[in-house]
């Protein structure tokens, strides 16, 4: 569900005196009868909900409507993987809730209240940073003492999360938000995989060290619960680990890997910068788990570098010419000697005959194809 026009929710105005009214939303949640349910209004009052249906397109009451979506799940007992992609949030929609938003809150409710037993996938797929607040089983709207049970079936966890640039007064309620989420799988996930979408963003297993949470502004909204220290994410179970576009510090990467040097077997930094210390540093504390420095010389560096030749300058008459001279080579080295050729007239027979040294022979060294371009009549482009 993308974000856009559609999904985007104006300010709710009083009809009479035109001035804004704040809406707390509480999700309706099906009951037992349909007579109860005739006599609660939809959205907290009937004042209220008379508003909403008058100015709120048609979206977003199919979005809020948890019933729905509650038995929509329920039909889905066999459901392993889940997948949730809401792309496309503008900067200047960040702080305000949209249509996303509320259909991420009744899907929430629809897989905590349903029975799916092989649920172990999570995939959180170019979401917005408010996104985890709420899907959080915890804090989320609607959540109950048991809504965390849901989810801590779940092995397999990815998010690809936009990045909200932030600077030392920037408010940084979103990676409070992400931490508290982080932690409700904190006793069950296997596999994490983690990347920022857009520029660099913190490490999101290490946001208690990050320096804006540790000494916040003054200017924030409640500094008195604002200088409360962030818990150390452990993931007991955590086997593979992943992260990709992020900016942090080698004592951060060493912190992680001594508190999970129990049970992590693979870790990788994709497209991550170190903004203090070296990776020597980050990664020591392998060579004091395992006694020695013998895994550095296991460690390789692997790179893709596409070659491509093309002739440049050159015209169709000329490049004819060259190919005949080529041809002509080709059938000089196709003579073979006698000890050499096969009683089969064909390639394929005579390649089994002539062996590995006769196949280079045939196709060249390394050094004789260096030597061909530097001697070639055109000029080559790489």
């Amino acid at each position: 569900m993308a974000h856009g026009p559609d999904t985007f929710l104006p300010p709710l105005l009083d009809c009479v005196t035109g001035e804004e009214i704040t809406f707390v939303y509480e999700p309706c949640l099906p009951t037992q009868t349909s007579a109860a349910r005739l006599g609660v209004p939809t959205y907290g009052s009937w004042e209220m909900t008379d508003l909403l249906v008058k100015q709120y397109p048609p979206l977003f009451h199919a979005a809020a409507n948890v019933a729905s979506f509650i038995k929509a799940f329920s039909t889905l007992s066999n459901l392993e993987h889940l997948k949730i992609s809401c792309p496309g949030q503008e900067r200047a929609h960040r702080y305000r809730r949209s249509t996303v938003d509320y259909a991420l809150i009744s899907l929430r409710i629809a897989v905590e209240r349903n029975s799916l037993p092989d649920l172990d996938t999570l995939s959180l797929l170019s979401v917005h940073p408010g996104a985890v607040h709420y899907l959080n089983p915890v804090m989320g709207f609607g959540a109950l003492p048991n809504s965390a049970r849901r989810w801590r079936q779940i092995r397999k966890l990815a998010i690809h999360m936009d990045t909200i640039p932030y600077s030392n007064n920037d408010p940084t309620d979103h990676l409070k938000l992400l931490h508290s989420y982080l932690q409700t799988f904190s006793c069950s996930v296997r596999r994490l995989v983690f990347r920022w979408n857009g520029p660099k963003g913190p490490f999101p297993l290490s946001l208690g060290s990050e320096p804006c949470l540790i000494n916040p502004s003054p200017h924030l909204a409640c500094p008195r619960r604002c200088h409360l220290a962030l818990r150390p994410l452990k993931f007991a179970r955590l086997r593979f680990m992943e992260v990709e576009n992020a900016l942090l510090d080698a004592s951060q990467v060493s912190s992680f890997i001594t508190t999970h040097r129990r049970s992590i077997t693979e870790f990788n930094f994709e497209d991550s910068n170190l903004r203090s210390g070296t990776w020597d540093e980050a990664l020591a504390p392998l060579t004091r788990i395992s006694g020695s420095e013998k895994w550095k010389a296991r460690s390789e560096e692997v790179m893709d570098v596409p070659l491509v030749l093309s002739p440049v300058g050159l015209e169709e008459g000329q490049m004819a010419k060259v190919l005949l001279e080529q041809e002509g080579q080709m059938e000089k080295m196709m003579r073979v000697p006698g000890h050499l050729r096969s009683p089969v007239p064909s390639v394929g027979g005579w390649g089994k005959v002539m062996g590995a040294r006769g196949r280079g022979l045939f196709w060249g060294t390394e050094e004789h194809m260096r030597k061909f371009l530097r001697s070639s009549v055109f000029t080559w482009r790489i």
